[in-house]
């Protein structure tokens, strides 16, 4: 199985601590943001890492030739020529996985304890082109699911823009929680590569394939986004002794 750590973004809501380094290496609980990606990875038997690298690349870049796993193999791709958001850095980095295997996308500034096999198990079971791991909590976006969670639809509160990619009766609202699996095959439908979000990419499928969303876990999660957020999450494992 492969993985893909979105590790590109600037990080700008973090101010000052991402002027001199990347986001997905601000230290949380004593431990790099990319390193707990990798340790969580690596705990369902990914055997091939793509990191991707923008905002100091060469940071990245060394603290990935740093690490020596000998369980996993941890590439690079570099979009240091253009930062292509999610759709357009997993076309960039598709060359570098294991052909025709599922990969995990997974945002570097998400820290869970959610159990990723049984998320694994939920996709490969449903069969779907896509798997997203959903929760029900408050936010600006969601993406709306059918009562059998396929995606039918995204929906911005804020704004009231909303999208219906499936035509069904009842829609439920689940906020996404940036960690998802797609089949190898669904990144030759997401088109050439450009600058483009993958939530894009979904809706457009999921009027001919399955999208399905998996919201059957219930432990911490976190979005380390702002100096707040990271402020919580370090009081969490303090709290926690973790």
């Amino acid at each position: 199985m492969n993985a893909l750590i979105f590790a590109a973004g600037l990080g700008t809501r973090l101010g000052q601590l991402t002027q001199n380094k990347p986001k997905a290496l601000v230290e949380v609980n004593g431990k790099p943001m990319l390193l707990h990606a990798i340790e969580k990875l690596r705990s369902v038997g990914v055997k091939r890492i793509v990191v991707n690298m923008h905002h100091h690349a060469e940071m990245i870049a060394s603290f990935v030739n740093s690490m020596g796993f000998t369980d996993v193999e941890v590439l690079l791709s570099d979009e240091r020529g253009e930062l292509l958001e999610t759709g357009g850095g997993l076309i960039k980095a598709a060359p570098l996985f294991l052909p025709d295997q599922p990969v995990i996308l997974y945002n570097s500034d998400v820290l869970t304890g959610a159990n990723l096999e049984a998320m694994v198990e939920y996709h490969f079971a449903h069969g779907g082109m896509a798997t997203l791991m959903v929760k029900n909590r408050e936010t600006s976006r969601y993406f709306l699911f059918d009562p059998q969670m396929r995606l039918s639809g995204w929906k911005n509160i804020n704004t009231g823009q909303q999208i219906i990619s499936r035509d069904v009766d009842e829609l439920d609202m689940y906020a996404f929680s940036g960690i998802h699996i797609v089949n190898f095959e669904l990144i030759n439908k997401l088109g050439p590569l450009r600058k483009f979000s993958i939530t894009n990419g979904y809706l457009d499928i999921s009027e001919k394939y399955e999208v399905y969303g998996w919201k059957d876990w219930d432990e911490y999660w976190f979005d380390i986004g702002t100096p707040e957020k990271l402020n919580h999450v370090n009081d969490f494992f303090m709290d926690k002794h973790m």
